[in-house]
């Protein structure tokens, strides 16, 4: 498969995952919070996909136990999903999927408090 191929593969999987997000959910785990699809990435000989999901937390809620539940539904609506992507995508093989948490965004405001920490001096 080509390059450019997989690419434009990962955004068709991206948009095909996010439309069920938003029309064919049913798992409260799914359909209860805001959850954004960041990202997708197929093997080169297409047969595996790796979804990157990011819920949004809430202040008062515990972020691992909700990220828990939200790949719990997502395991649970695999089938579903890859239906899904089945009818949207034309291809000899749909990609058995995988989800995962994309962790870039905790990453990038740990870093931004670690800056913030930092205390600059101006010494010239």
């Amino acid at each position: 498969m080509a390059k450019y191929r997989q690419g434009r593969l990962s955004e068709e999987i991206k948009k095909s995952v996010s439309g069920f997000l938003i029309n064919g959910a049913k798992d409260p785990a799914l359909t209860s919070r805001i959850i954004s699809i960041t990202g997708a990435e197929v093997t080169r000989d297409g047969s595996y996909a790796t979804v990157y999901v990011s819920p949004v937390c809430l202040a008062d809620e515990d972020k691992e136990q909700v990220y828990a539940e939200v790949l719990a539904g997502f395991e649970r609506a695999k089938g579903a999903i890859r239906g899904q992507l089945s009818r949207d995508i034309m291809m000899r093989h749909t990609p058995e999927l995988i989800f995962k948490l994309d962790s870039s965004q905790d990453y990038g405001q740990r870093i931004d408090s670690i800056l913030d920490t930092l205390t600059y001096s101006n010494e010239d």
